[in-house]
């Protein structure tokens, strides 16, 4: 079922339809919450009243129909909601993963495990780094704190506000902890990491509300290319 004005207002179903949130069942699959805090992260002025309208649509009732208990839980659910943001389009992100990708051939190269990251920051690449933990004998020498590193130098700043980092691997725990308290924006990676990924495979660093989260992470881009870089280079070993 399309979104329809009414019962949503105009600026708002704009909004929604720019981030690809069309018909019902989009709302269904980001979840009432999820779609509030993605108008929020657009830029949109938005009230409580709206997070009702997307409830109400998500389960094909009327707004009326939502009770108090059901609205005080739409509101738990947004605070307890990982961060949201707008991420740049698929072409944006290849290109940006594809620049991590050359810094992982430069780890497998040197007989690294081969991981690379790049940070971005208003459309360009500011810093790039790889894993060099063999050959630095620093085992905390991962792509993503290399580049946080050396984003870092090229802004003076140790905070990162308003920068995105790319990634070819799941951020693991260590990483995940640098990449939030660097308030990087936006974290993107590549394949997953099933046995210490911290971005939702193990656990979720950047959703857990315990933490100050400030960083939103999107997965999966490139993820073929960014694991067959990696089984390429296990198989080597065996």
């Amino acid at each position: 079922m399309q979104l329809t004005h009414p019962p949503f207002a105009p600026k708002v179903l704009q909004t929604l339809q720019s981030l690809g949130i069309r018909t019902q069942a989009d709302i269904r699959a980001r979840g009432a919450a999820g779609a509030f805090l993605l108008l929020k992260a657009a830029g949109l002025t938005v009230t409580r009243s709206t997070l009702w309208q997307l409830a109400a649509a998500e389960r094909d009732i009327g707004v009326h129909d939502l009770g108090p208990s059901e609205k005080a839980a739409l509101l738990e659910a947004v605070r307890r909601h990982p961060p949201v943001a707008v991420f740049p389009s698929q072409t944006e992100m290849e290109d940006f993963m594809r620049a991590a990708l050359a810094q992982a051939e430069q780890s497998a190269a040197a007989g690294e495990i081969p991981v690379g990251a790049v940070a971005v920051k208003n459309g360009e690449i500011i810093a790039a780094a790889h894993n060099t933990c063999v050959g630095s004998c620093n085992i905390s020498r991962h792509a993503e704190i290399g580049v946080l590193e050396a984003a870092g130098k090229a802004l003076q700043n140790y905070r990162l506000d308003g920068c995105d980092v790319y990634v070819t691997l799941e951020p693991c725990c260590m990483c995940a902890g640098a990449l939030i308290q660097a308030r990087v924006a936006r974290v993107v990676y590549g394949a997953k990491e099933p046995k210490t990924g911290a971005a939702g495979s193990v656990v979720d660093l950047f959703g857990d509300i315990r933490l100050n989260r400030h960083t939103a992470v999107a997965g999966g881009v490139l993820a073929d290319e960014c694991g067959a870089l990696l089984q390429r280079f296990f198989n080597a070993r065996r």
